[in-house]
């Protein structure tokens, strides 16, 4: 059966009360907690000058208190920007306080601005996103690990403090590029599929991704597709769009402005009106219209686990309330009663 997640983005105007917001982000996780939901996921950003965000491993710790059994995960962490010793520590404590429903989700990232607050130069970047992701893991898996870089040295270093989850949380890859793709493919336990590339596209890296995964000898399709998708849902299309539009398109120029469209396939690109960007990429409109959209990136492209962010930053919170509550009453059921095409 199909999952469905909740993506908190938290992402405020500088202005809001901080403490109001997170009120509201913990009613929402309540509220697909108590109807019956998978999962709950939070993204990882530094330096954001246009809105508010909490970091995600204290974020996550506290929502961990409040959503039963559902899984909780990063989409994503910036792993390159890392100690790995000191996100392997974090990950395994954090697992232990979700009782073993912990979600890795990780990548490269590709904000100029964080980089340089690390003092990354650019050549570095995948060199230490794929040093460190090898490292995270096994300390995860319990081996002894040994390492001489210039960022972290390891001598035999074994974690004591291990995940409950064995051997340890899944590690799901972030990915824009079919290069990254192609190392999600190597090095992840499954993809996470980003909320703006357009389906075609998606269909072809989904490609990409398998034939990655057949070198290393895995299974060609993993045991899940996650896909994070932008949603918003109203009684008619015509007033989801009035009512989101302002919101996310202002989410979407700021993408353009912290440099998102160079890590997107040549094919494919984010500098277009948000009414052109809709097509194959975002589920807005009626709960129909939802539905037919999500059941296309389930029945075309595979997707076992849909990842539904509803909020962006202004929108009022009962909008996006309202929409969470129409796409689980009238949504969320027909979608989990079909499945993949095999």
């Amino acid at each position: 059966m199909v999952k469905v997640g909740l993506f908190l983005s938290n992402q405020q105007p500088p202005d809001r009360d901080p403490l109001r917001a997170l009120h509201e982000q913990l009613e929402m996780v309540a509220f697909v907690r108590d109807h019956g939901w998978d999962s709950v996921f939070t993204g990882h950003h530094y330096l954001l000058e246009e809105v508010r965000k909490l970091q995600p491993l204290p974020f996550l710790a506290r929502l961990c208190a409040d959503t039963g059994d559902m899984e909780v995960g990063l989409c994503v962490l910036l792993l390159a920007l890392q100690n790995p010793v000191d996100v392997a520590e974090n990950l395994a404590s954090l697992d232990v306080i979700s009782g073993g429903r912990l979600v890795f989700g990780a990548a490269l990232g590709y904000r100029e601005q964080e980089y340089a607050a690390f003092n990354i130069p650019r050549g570095q970047r995948v060199e230490r996103f794929e040093r460190n992701l090898d490292i995270v893991t096994r300390l995860l898996e319990g081996e002894e690990v040994s390492a001489d870089l210039p960022w972290c040295r390891l001598d035999g270093a074994r974690l004591v403090n291990r995940p409950v989850r064995r051997p340890r949380p899944p590690i799901w890859i972030g990915a824009n590029s079919d290069r990254a793709v192609a190392r999600a493919g190597r090095m992840g336990d499954t993809w996470i599929i980003n909320p703006h590339a357009r389906r075609d596209t998606v269909r072809q890296q989904v490609r990409v991704f398998a034939a990655a995964r057949a070198e290393r000898g895995a299974d060609r399709r993993p045991a899940e597709l996650p896909a994070l998708k932008e949603v918003f849902c109203a009684e008619t299309r015509e007033q989801a769009w009035e009512r989101c539009l302002p919101y996310l398109g202002e989410k979407y120029r700021t993408y353009l402005s912290w440099g998102q469209d160079t890590a997107m396939p040549d094919r494919d690109s984010l500098d277009k009106p948000v009414e052109q960007l809709v097509d194959q990429r975002f589920v807005i409109g009626s709960p129909d219209d939802c539905l037919e959209e999500l059941e296309r990136w389930r029945d075309d492209v595979g997707v076992t686990h849909f990842i539904l962010r509803t909020e962006w930053s202004g929108l009022p919170h009962e909008l996006a309330r309202e929409s969470l509550e129409l796409i689980n009453e009238r949504v969320i059921p027909a979608l989990r009663a079909g499945g993949p095409a095999e």
